[in-house]
This record gives structure tokens, C-alpha cells and sequence, in this order.
């Protein structure tokens, strides 16, 4: 409906161009809703636009476009403002006619075609699957989910994607800390490196393997040591000691690999499938769905890798130093180069990352959006520059950037260190505070903003819990429809002009509002935005329902008003659809 008076609107101004400015009748059209609503319902401002070429006051061009305005039934008032504003009030038939359209339109209602049907892959959390997610990685779960929605909504054709870190040091790092819990579970005992991964879930996985397999990959402790350099002194944080323990770990993974032979692919496989498939379920319980699931191990298996520095290196971007193959990522703006394969013949994981966006050009995406962790800021110049030097076009990645939320639990801030097994897991979130709070309050905020998880506001039911104030309209308009008990499809014959009062007009508006706040937040890659005018449409409703009676006498009167709370209803639903969250019809 804001779109269809919008449009009209323009049509006004266009004919009233033509007008006063023949010569300039390509000037764009803008208007905009006013934050101040006593400044009208739409302004525009074309004056100060052609001040410039007509070489007069924006004020006078102002009034002169006022003089040519066509008349019309939807404009009550139309008035220079400022330094040459137009602001225009809408005639009261004009803004109530939203409510007609809501309820036609139904689950429709506030869906574009801004996005025009392009392909967009949306490729978010890609975790390392090497532990239970935590509430960090839920934060860019619960973006990535509703981003991919309000495109989708706001049409574009959206493929959710999860990057599979299958092939890297991390798995081996995992694989490695399961064997080490199997031995230690059959006596063996190894000391456990500080820097592999030490959660229960670990010790779970050695217990299964026991289980399925008994003693079947014991070894000695003395020949899973031998030959690996020792450890340095507990606690000590020099580079020395972290490079000293790192080359431990590493001699003990190559021990394993040693010791095991073709079964280490058994222990590195069931440690890569029991993590994968609890990250699956903890994300499906979230409501966070993907497309598909893109195994990094595929990208060697199928040559991709190879085949991608081969292409750099035929355009003439690698060079060779000390054995290893450097891309020249300095040339696109990168801080230094990078290493795409080690002097040991090994390709990088930055190297199997340009592979991965090669993929993604080459399945004929409109555009790639990567959501990443904003400790990743630095990795973007120079995925930029791989997609530069392969000569593909790099404007069709996007990147928006996730901050790390932050729990905080009886006002203790909660460590979330995946290594040490200290760490709040999504799940365990999910189950404190349920999902619709943890859906919602990861979207209250800009995705490039620090977060700082409220649990004890989450769990409140009060009207300072934004999700309780949002669902609690959702439910008083489904307590005032049962209590009205009459036929939803009646209410389209409601007649909307006998909504007159400044808090339904208000109310009409913010309805109207819908579509331009779906099609802004698509283009800023910024869900938050929804749930921003959730807040203020709950707020209109229940400002609106304390200060009158809906069910009144007067039986015209009472299905108009029965009419819009339920427009508010479906609008809700139409929002919170897009964050993920439920719309309980009692609370």
C-alpha cells in the first residue's frame, strides 16, 4: 500500500515537473517518510534538487510545484517546509486503505520484487566443525538465517550455504585429541597437549569409538611419543613456548597418522562426522536451515585447488620464495602476500579458500554474500584480490561482518574458548532463554555491532523484553478476534473510514510502512531493521488498545477496529517470520 501512495505521489510531482522545470523532468523523485510525524506523511526534496539548474530560491520552486500539483482525493494538505521541503498529510481514506490490503494479501503483504528473482548465495556460520557451537557462532546462525528470509522476501532467489572446513589442520587437531581420550580411557597414558581440544564432547567421542571398537587402536604411550620434541614449562606465554607447543602438536598428529595408518581415517571421520552432525541438529532446532552443506575436502578431491593457483600462476600472480608459492595479494591491496602452497608441496587453507569462491562464480551466482566473524576483516582485501587476479567480478561479493556476542550470566561475562572446552554452547542458550529470545536478540542489533547478550531481560516477561512486547500484541489481537467471534473474510467489507482517531491513523501508517522498511533493510543487508519496526508497531498497537475499546456497541465501529488489529496481527506475523520467531496466540 506505502508503495501503490508512493507511487502515486510521484505521479503528482512528475506532472507538476513537467510544468515548472520542462528541461529537467529526469530529476529523481525522492520521498521519504518524516521522523517527525507533524511534518506530514511523505516529503519530498525535488525543490532543493532543481535550485541549481533553475538558479532560484528552493523555496519558490517549492511553491511553484505546490501551484502545479493536481488535485487530488489522496493528499488532505501539501505544504513548503524548511529550506524547501514538500511535505504532504494524506487524506485518512488514503492511509486507512492499508488495512484492506493486509488482510488480502495476507502472508503477501509487504513481499517486492526489488530483488528481481537474481541468484544470491548466502554463506554463513562455516564453523570449524570441531566442538558444539557456542553462543558466538548463534549470533551469525540467527543473521545469516534471517538475512537469507528477508531477501528471499524481498525477492531474490537465496541458496543458504555452510562451508565445511573438512580438509584442515583443525580436524586433524580434533582427531588427534579423540585418539589421545581412547588411549587414556585403556590406560595409556600420553600427556595431553594444552592446546588440543578438551571438552567432555571429546571424551564422549573416544568413549564411542571404544565402544564400537574396544582396544582395537591402542598403542604404546612410549611410541606415540617417541621422536616428538617436548613441551615447554607449564605456563609460560613466550612465542617460543606457543611455538614449541604447536610443533608438539603437530609431531603427535603425524605420530597418529604413523601409528594408525588407514585407520586414522576412521577416528578423523568419526570425530568430523559426530561434530558435523550435532552442529546440524543444533541448528535445525534453531529454525536455521541450509541449502547446502560444501565439503572443503571436495575442492582437492575434485583438483579445484590446484587447478586454482594453476590460474594464478598462468596470469602471472605467484611467485616462488624459499620453496613456497606466494600470491601477490599486495597488488590488490593486501598488507603483505600470502602463501597459497608451503614449500612441503601443501596447499594453504587461503589456497583452498580462492578455490571455494571460484566455485561460487562458477555455479552462476548474481551475488555472493559472505557472512564472517569480524575477526575477519582482514581476510577481505585479499579474497577480494584472488577474485580480481582470476579477472572475475569481485563487485558481486559482499561481505557483512558478524561482532562476537557476548553472554552474560549473573552479571559474569562467560569464557567461550572451543580449544579449552569452556564455552557456552548455543544449545545450552537456547534452552535457558528459548528460541524466539535467542532469535530475537541477536537481531536487535546491527550485525557489525558489539552484542552483549542480556540473559536475565531475555528471560523476563515484561514489557522491556522486546520479544514478549511484540508476541504480547500478537496474542491481545488474537484475544480480541476470539472474543469478537465473527468471520475473518467479513472483516474485508469493514468500512475504514470510521477509523478516525489519531492513534489508528498513526497505527495505518505504520502498516503502510511495512514494504519500504522489507525493501530498505534488503538492501543494507540489515534484518535488525524489522525488528526495530516490530517494536514501534507493537508500541502503536498497545498505545492503541490501552486508550480504547475495540469490542464497542456499535457494530460498524467495532469490525473496522476488529479489522485493523488484525492487519497488526498479520503484519507481525509477516516480521517475525522473517527474524525466525514464533507467534504464540496466548500468553
Amino acid at each position: 500500500m506505502a508503495q501503490d501512495v508512493k507511487s502515486q505521489l510521484t505521479g503528482l510531482l512528475q506532472q507538476s515537473l513537467a510544468s515548472v522545470a520542462p528541461t529537467a523532468t529526469d530529476t529523481p523523485i525522492l520521498l521519504e517518510r518524516p521522523r517527525d510525524p507533524t511534518h506530514g506523511d511523505f516529503a519530498t526534496n525535488l525543490a532543493m534538487q532543481l535550485a541549481k539548474a533553475l538558479k532560484k530560491n528552493p523555496r519558490d520552486i517549492a511553491q511553484q510545484l505546490l501551484n502545479e500539483l493536481p488535485v487530488s482525493a489522496l493528499v488532505a494538505k501539501a505544504e513548503v517546509a524548511g529550506a524547501g521541503f514538500i511535505n504532504f498529510t494524506l487524506d485518512a481514506g488514503a492511509k486507512t486503505a492499508v488495512v484492506k490490503a493486509v488482510l488480502a494479501e495476507g502472508e503477501n503483504f509487504g513481499r517486492s520484487t526489488l530483488g528481481g528473482w537474481q541468484k544470491v548465495q548466502v554463506e554463513f556460520v562455516s564453523a570449524n566443525p570441531t566442538g558444539p557451537l557456542h553462543v558466538g557462532h548463534g549470533r551469525g546462525a540467527a543473521y545469516g538465517a534471517s538475512l537469507s528470509s528477508l531477501l528471499t522476501f524481498a525477492g531474490w532467489d537465496v541458496t543458504r550455504e555452510y562451508y565445511v572446513n573438512d580438509a584442515g589442520r583443525q580436524m586433524d587437531i580434533l582427531g588427534l585429541s579423540t585418539w589421545l581420550r581412547y588411549l587414556e580411557q585403556h590406560g595409556v597414558a600420553v600427556p595431553f597437549p594444552p592446546n588440543g581440544y578438551q571438552g567432555d564432547y571429546v571424551r564422549e567421542m573416544a568413549k564411542q569409538i571404544s565402544a564400537a571398537h574396544g582396544a582395537k587402536y591402542v598403542h604404546p604411550a612410549d611410541a606415540v611419543l617417541d621422536g616428538t620434541p617436548g613441551l615447554p614449562e607449564a605456563g609460560r606465554a613466550d612465542d617460543e613456548a606457543k611455538q614449541q607447543r604447536e610443533l608438539h602438536l603437530d609431531a603427535l598428529i603425524a605420530k597418529a597418522k604413523t601409528l594408525l595408518d588407514q585407520d586414522w581415517a576412521y577416528v578423523h571421520q568419526h570425530a568430523l562426522s559426530e561434530q558435523l552432525a550435532d552442529c546440524r541438529d543444533d541448528l535445525e532446532e534453531f529454525g536455521v536451515h541450509f541449502d547446502v552443506w560444501f565439503s572443503e575436502k571436495a575442492l582437492y578431491d575434485t583438483g579445484l585447488v590446484a587447478r586454482c593457483v594453476e590460474l594464478l600462476e598462468q596470469k602471472g600472480h605467484i611467485y616462488v620464495q624459499n620453496g613456497a608459492k606466494w600470491f601477490r595479494s599486495t597488488a590488490f591491496g593486501d598488507e603483505k602476500d600470502r602463501v597459497v602452497q608451503r614449500e612441503n608441496g601443501l596447499f594453504t587453507y587461503f589456497a583452498s579458500d580462492i578455490a571455494y569462491h571460484l566455485n561460487k562464480f562458477e555455479r552462476g551466482f548474481d551475488k555472493v554474500i559472505n557472512i564472517w566473524g569480524a575477526d575477519h576483516h582482514g581476510y577481505i582485501p585479499r579474497v577480494t584480490g584472488a577474485i580480481k587476479a582470476l579477472e572475475l567480478d569481485s563487485d558481486k561479493l559482499q561481505v557483512a561482518l558478524v561482532q562476537f556476542a557476548v553472554l552474560y550470566r549473573n552479571g559474569q561475562k562467560a569464557s567461550m574458548s572451543t580449544r579449552s572446552g569452556e564455552f557456552v554452547t548455543l544449545r545450552e542458550l537456547r534452552k535457558e532463554v528459548g528460541n524466539d529470545a535467542c532469535r530475537f536478540f541477536y537481531a536487535l542489533r546491527k550485525s557489525d555491532q558489539h552484542l552483549d547478550f542480556d540473559l536475565d531481560l531475555a528471560k523476563s516477561q515484561t514489557n522491556e523484553n522486546p520479544v514478549y512486547y511484540i508476541q504480547y500484541a500478537h496474542a491481545r489481537v488474537c484475544s480480541v478476534i476470539n472474543q469478537w467471534g465473527g468471520e475473518l473474510a467479513a472483516l474485508a467489507d469493514a468500512d475504514q473510514a470510521l477509523l478516525s482517531n489519531p492513534r489508528e491513523l498513526a497505527i495505518a501508517n505504520k502498516l503502510a510502512e511495512f514494504r519500504d522498511v522489507v525493501e530498505s533493510a534488503a538492501r543494507d543487508l540489515a534484518p535488525h531493521q524489522i525488528a526495530f519496526y516490530l517494536k514501534d508497531l507493537a508500541g502503536e498497537f498497545h498505545g492503541w488498545y490501552n486508550a480504547e475499546r475495540m469490542l464497542v456497541d456499535d457494530a460498524a465501529l467495532r469490525d473496522a477496529r476488529v479489522a485493523l488489529a488484525a492487519a497488526v496481527r498479520q503484519v507481525i506475523r509477516n516480521g517475525l517470520a522473517i527474524l525466525g520467531v514464533s507467534c504464540p496466540e496466548s500468553m
